[in-house]
């Protein structure tokens, strides 16, 4: 019997219990009876207070040179690494998410940090030309301030790390709240940072609910900047909420396609499709959830995904040879399954899984078959609104431009990815799909970390991308500088 232990926040250095004397639970959704810790219920008072530690400690930190942010950051990186077992396990007992996927995620957070770490050294302006004479011009590059971090449970490990390592490798101080569901793997990522030798009152991290901690972090009037992923409706929420003067960085949700063209490699477009609808339970903001698929080619390619499909081991994700895990609790399975309900109620075609899995050791977790539908129409719910789970709609199209229509008729532009053996139709491709992150004969899930990542429509707030180099824009503010070196 594993012993369950009460865990505190961080606030100003010191790690604290909350004055409401109220914990809520972290459980494995593989097996609920597995309790991964208590979690304090922080309050208003509370997380003001962070705040206001956090507010402290910012000009210190940015006044750290950039070669001593760069040493934690690069500890940071190889603490991680050499915990990554350990980090998985936890990832994979909380999230559900399999072994091979909670590796993968903390080697992504790792890689992460040691990738800031560089960029601390590279945060500088520009000269520019002057038109006046004796006069030096140029750009300067300074930190944001304080940066409020909100994360979703889906990744607890590696969007926390896309976002701390750049704000803290600006100069900025971070609150973080994570996700309620994920409370545990945020909380080690604060302890490793922390033995990295970051100064404790630099962040800050506070676990609860939403309606307190969330709605502070993202109105209280020393917020400088807010950088959030999750659900449109809680971003729409955010950027309405925040002060003008506050930046936002809202990374939404999505509801990618993958058009399958005629000429496709129908095994790897099957294993695409595979990979990113039922990889990670179908639980990814970059998840494909509808396959297009042009009319030459559909009952071939449907016949071949079905046999894919049902190869898929499903269990806890500690089980040896387990390819998928539970979704993460008993409102998302919920929402998961009102949706199949409502598919077969429009009437498309249930041709694959649908079911809430039973016995043979399922009970006691959040388990749904992978879930195909045919026969799908563009305009119906399933095919429109995002639905977060394993389950993936198969829409037929005429010709190409039928496919590129359907795929961009929807309110979301994240990801997009095609299968096609043709370079001049992956160009069209690329020039007319509404999304920011576009693959060719790739899952629509994964983006390289150097590179940037966000979305159009309402899958982005569309002001400052993550990742990569160009991250950095969101951390730092520009003076420009008129300097006048003779009298």
């Amino acid at each position: 019997m594993r012993e369950v232990k009460t865990y505190s926040n961080l606030i100003g250095g010191k790690w604290l219990q909350s004055s409401s004397g109220k914990t809520f639970s972290s459980v494995n959704p593989a097996d609920t009876s597995d309790v991964l810790g208590y979690f304090q219920q922080t309050t208003f008072e509370e997380t003001r207070q962070a705040i206001e530690a956090t507010r402290a400690a910012q000009p210190s930190w940015a006044q750290t040179s950039p070669g001593r942010r760069a040493e934690i950051l690069d500890r940071t990186a190889r603490l991680i690494d050499e915990r990554v077992s350990e980090l998985a396990e936890t990832l994979t007992r909380e999230e559900g998410k399999t072994l091979a996927e909670s590796t993968a995620e903390v080697k992504r957070a790792a890689a992460n940090f040691r990738f800031y770490s560089g960029q601390a050294y590279l945060v500088a302006g520009e000269t520019l030309p002057s038109d006046e004479p004796s006069t030096f011009l140029y750009t300067l590059r300074s930190p944001v301030g304080l940066v409020s971090v909100i994360t979703p449970w889906n990744f607890p490990f590696a969007i926390p790390a896309r976002k701390i390592a750049p704000a803290l490798a600006a100069g900025n101080s971070v609150i973080f709240k994570p996700a309620s569901l994920t409370p545990l793997i945020g909380l080690k990522l604060a302890e490793i940072l922390i033995e990295a030798g970051l100064p404790g009152d630099v962040m800050n991290v506070v676990t609860g609910p939403a309606s307190i901690v969330g709605e502070e972090l993202t109105t209280n009037s020393l917020i400088d900047a807010i950088t959030f992923t999750g659900s449109y409706n809680v971003g729409d929420h955010i950027q309405h909420r925040a002060r003008t003067t506050c930046r936002t960085q809202l990374e939404m949700g999505g509801k990618n396609p993958i058009i399958i063209l005629e000429d496709a490699n129908l095994d790897q477009a099957v294993s695409c499709t595979i990979q990113g609808a039922f990889g990670l339970s179908g639980q990814a903001c970059t998840g494909t959830s509808r396959a297009i698929v042009l009319s030459e080619v559909l009952d071939q390619f449907t016949s071949k995904l079905i046999d894919a499909t049902k190869k898929i081991s499903i269990g806890n994700g500690l089980t040896k040879g387990a390819q998928m895990g539970p979704v993460a609790d008993a409102a998302q399975e919920k929402t998961i399954l009102n949706y199949i309900e409502i598919g077969t109620q429009e009437g498309a075609e249930l041709i694959c899984g649908g079911n809430k899995l039973r016995g043979n050791g399922f009970d006691q977790g959040f388990f749904i078959e992978p879930t195909i539908f045919a026969r799908v129409k563009p305009g119906m719910r399933i095919a429109q609104e995002e639905i977060f789970g394993p389950v993936l709609s198969i829409i037929e199209a005429r010709n190409f431009d039928e496919a590129i229509e359907i795929a961009n008729d929807v309110e979301y532009g994240l990801s997009a990815s095609v299968c096609t053996q043709s370079l001049s139709r992956a160009e069209r491709f690329i020039r007319l799909i509404e999304a920011g992150m576009i693959k060719v004969n790739q899952p629509t899930t994964g983006v390289a970390l150097n590179a940037p990542f966000g979305g159009t429509k309402n899958s982005s707030s569309e002001t400052y991308r993550e990742q990569g180099q160009i991250a950095m824009e969101f951390f730092t503010r520009i003076k420009t500088v008129s300097l006048r070196f003779e009298s």
